[in-house]
């Protein structure tokens, strides 16, 4: 496919591969092009374990949005949701609770086109909804996904953040988007994110096949930007962390478990250089 493919969303950026139409190659989904399966085939060349990375990194979503439907919360505002592909928020809540509501925000066209198909095929366009925007700017992303008539600012929310954070630059202001959001969210609210760390890279024994994947990331339109698990817990600040705390991927909730990918890494935590974390509202 090329940059004039008339079947492309309007907006969508066919020069460079895309990390949303990236992830969704490494899940066996079909919302990608030619230079996106050709990023992920030398991707796996460089670390062949990546697909069962970003496997886990589903996984987790999932367990954190069915702990979250189990603990009350029926609405969900999911920031970077990315293409569609199993186990979207929207499914895993209902499952749990029918009534349960989400709002799907992504700055790619493909994955915003891809969601609202998804939604409306389904049937659910109206209690559901997707936005095309930039989770930068909290004032812009808060009043647009009010004004879908989804969410329902009086009562708790779940704030997803799961696999997009390092997609924001180092001299961005993340902690303080991260603030304006939780302080437009009301008491009860949840935050729910993750994040690569940069935290015993250098120790892997694969660590130079990581970063040069990294190096890839960084020469596409989405590039990759590391963080310490400290500098990810401040992300959490005012919140009450909930058990068990900042952990690796494989470790949050392991009873919560059911992919063959999480548990065949629940041995070695650390190898899907992930961690991720809950924090609720007071």
């Amino acid at each position: 496919m090329t940059t004039q493919d008339p079947e492309a969303p309007e907006g969508v950026d066919l020069d460079r591969p895309n990390a949303a139409r990236i992830y969704d190659w490494f899940l066996g989904g079909d919302a990608n092009w030619a230079i996106d399966r050709q990023f992920g085939e030398q991707a796996v060349k460089a670390f062949p374990m990546i697909k069962t990375v970003a496997r886990v990194g589903r996984d987790f979503l999932g367990r954190g949005v069915r702990y979250l439907a189990r603990n009350g919360i029926d609405q969900f505002l999911d920031l970077g949701s990315g293409v569609p592909t199993v186990g979207n928020v929207h499914e895993v809540a209902t499952a749990v609770n029918p009534d349960a509501r989400c709002v799907y925000v992504d700055n790619e066209p493909v994955a915003v086109a891809h969601s609202q198909i998804l939604l409306e095929k389904e049937g659910v366009a109206g209690r559901h909804a997707v936005l095309h925007g930039d989770l930068r700017d909290p004032a812009d992303i808060w009043k647009r996904a009010l004004d879908t008539g989804v969410l329902d600012p009086n009562r708790p929310i779940g704030l997803i953040m799961v696999g997009v954070l390092y997609f924001l630059g180092p001299d961005e202001p993340v902690a303080q988007t991260i603030q304006q959001y939780l302080s437009l969210l009301p008491s009860g609210s949840y935050f729910l994110s993750s994040h690569l760390t940069s935290d015993g890279m250098q120790a892997m024994a694969d660590a130079e096949s990581r970063e040069s994947i990294i190096k890839q990331y960084n020469q596409s339109s989405t590039p990759i930007h590391l963080r310490s698990r400290a500098e990810f817990t401040t992300f959490f600040d005012g919140l009450e962390l909930v058990e068990p705390g900042i952990v690796y991927l494989p470790e949050w909730h392991p009873e919560e478990m059911e992919s063959k990918a999480t548990k065949k890494l629940a041995n070695d935590p650390a190898f899907v250089g992930h961690i991720c974390g809950l924090g609720r509202k007071p």
